[in-house]
């Protein structure tokens, strides 16, 4: 991989094609156009409308909405490209941002894949290889099973060893998918088959291992970013505590449990990780933190991630265009005076097609109003307008509601504000439970933890009715 980057002091790409859709696909359109470099978008049969393929240079239909024909499929990515004289790829997050082999098809056709090596994505992606290279490293891990689980008695041991509740975890995935939580060794066999038929059915890859689970643990990530020139830094943390069903929800920056010592010895860790596996680029060390103050390294993400704006917000920083820049072979462009600690407070509120008073059941349909909130400190990343037509294809999410403030106060006063002035029509949304969690007094109390929406949901759900 490292063969097809550029050398020396770098130069930027003339086009770049971008395999993604969405918000994100708009916002990567943008950094290329501030940057100067043309913008190739792909598409399927039902995004051919989209904000994307409207502010693009150029746009290619690469197959029909199934996303593995179109957005999944590595050849039409790839023969995009070639078609249209890109010199380089960005995947943006989900679809095959994390996936080596395209990482790979990129290099063998001359393509400079906008993201780490393939090496890194293999070793890095599998939870268990990447949670046994943070132990060898001295990287806090959490306790549990020495790789993945032969058999339910392998697993039972381990379970007795750390002391139920354990955690089975799928070694291939995330999302929650090949999770499960057992309480007691009643529970064990169960979960143990359970989680791995699932983890089969949704990575191809059947293997599991075993971690304690942590009560009322905090979900912290450090963003890094390092380049071919051999800077390597860390851009404080973010808080990703307010999930459901293991998807994040909220997220903010910086963490009102993380003061200036504890950001440095968890941003020093991150750093750890990214030296030992020669990481390029911007991805995530994600940790769980204790309520003694303890962290433990959980997984990376190598990629961009959703939540990426509270880090710009409070860094100053533009992370998809040094994620492009590394790319071209270019140092990082602050690396001489790289943020130490975060200026102010920023918090993104992720809204998605979904009813919350119907299981969060996904909404698709046509957007008949929209009006979107401004004013200071208050930043929209969408692909919505007027008239488009969500579809029951992709994932729900459809706008990111980013607020900053100088403090933690003004960022959920200004986070209420927009909310209040956001409007779509014509589908269901999760504004109306986002304007109760900002409401909610442990949340304002900075109380939070990652089974705070399971125990909070109730009450939150009754008083988002009356927003409405």
């Amino acid at each position: 991989m490292s063969s097809q980057r550029p050398s020396g002091g770098g130069v930027m790409f003339d086009k770049v094609l971008v395999a993604n859709r969405g918000e994100v696909a708009v916002r990567i359109v943008r950094a290329l156009r501030e940057l100067g470099v043309a913008s190739v978008v792909v598409y399927s049969d039902a995004d051919k409308d989209t904000l994307a393929v409207r502010l693009a240079d150029e746009s290619v239909c690469i197959g029909p909405a199934s996303p593995a024909q179109s957005y999944l499929s590595i050849p039409a990515i790839i023969g995009a490209a070639n078609s249209r004289g890109a010199q380089a790829v960005h995947p943006g997050y989900g679809f095959l941002a994390e996936n080596a082999e395209f990482a790979r098809a990129c290099a063998a056709n001359g393509l400079v894949f906008i993201g780490p090596t393939p090496e890194a994505i293999e070793l890095m992606g599998d939870k268990n290889v990447a949670r046994e290279t943070m132990r060898r490293i001295g990287v806090p891990t959490i306790p549990g099973s020495d790789g993945v689980l032969a058999s339910v008695e392998e697993a039972a041991r381990f379970a007795e060893e750390v002391s139920y509740p354990v955690l089975i975890k799928a070694s291939a995935g995330g999302g929650g998918k090949g999770m499960r939580v057992v309480e007691d060794a009643g529970q064990l066999e169960g979960a143990f088959l359970a989680a791995r038929a699932e983890a089969a059915a949704a990575f191809a890859n059947d293997a599991v291992y075993l971690e304690k689970h942590l009560l009322r643990p905090r979900h912290i990530e450090i963003q890094v970013l390092a380049d071919t020139h051999g800077n390597a830094l860390h851009l404080c943390e973010r808080d990703c505590s307010i999930q459901r069903r293991h998807q994040k929800l909220l997220e903010e920056a910086p963490s009102v449990a993380v003061d200036d010592a504890l950001r440095e010895r968890m941003g020093a860790a991150a750093l750890k990780a990214v030296a030992e596996v020669s990481y390029l680029g911007a991805g995530t060390i994600e940790f769980l933190l204790d309520e003694q103050g303890r962290f433990y390294f959980m997984e990376m993400n190598t990629r961009i991630q959703v939540e990426h704006p509270v880090t710009e917000a409070v860094t100053g920083t533009d992370l998809v265009k040094e994620q492009i820049r590394i790319a071209a072979g270019e140092p990082i462009s602050f690396a001489s005076c790289p943020p130490t600690s975060p200026h102010g407070h920023a918090i993104e509120l992720r809204i998605n097609a979904e009813d919350p008073l119907n299981s969060f059941w996904p909404s698709p349909g046509t957007v008949t109003a929209l009006a979107l909130p401004g004013g200071p400190g208050v930043r929209v990343d969408t692909h919505l307008f007027e008239g488009y037509r969500i579809p029951p294809n992709y994932d729900s999410l459809i706008a990111k509601l980013i607020v900053w403030g100088a403090t933690r106060e003004e960022a959920l006063a200004r986070g209420r504000r927009a909310l209040d002035e956001l409007v779509i029509e014509g589908i269901r949304t999760t504004a109306s439970f986002h304007r109760s969690v900002l409401d909610e007094e442990d949340f304002i109390a900075g109380s939070v933890h990652t089974d705070y929406i399971p125990t909070h949901e109730d009450a939150l759900l009754t008083k988002g009715q009356g927003h409405g």
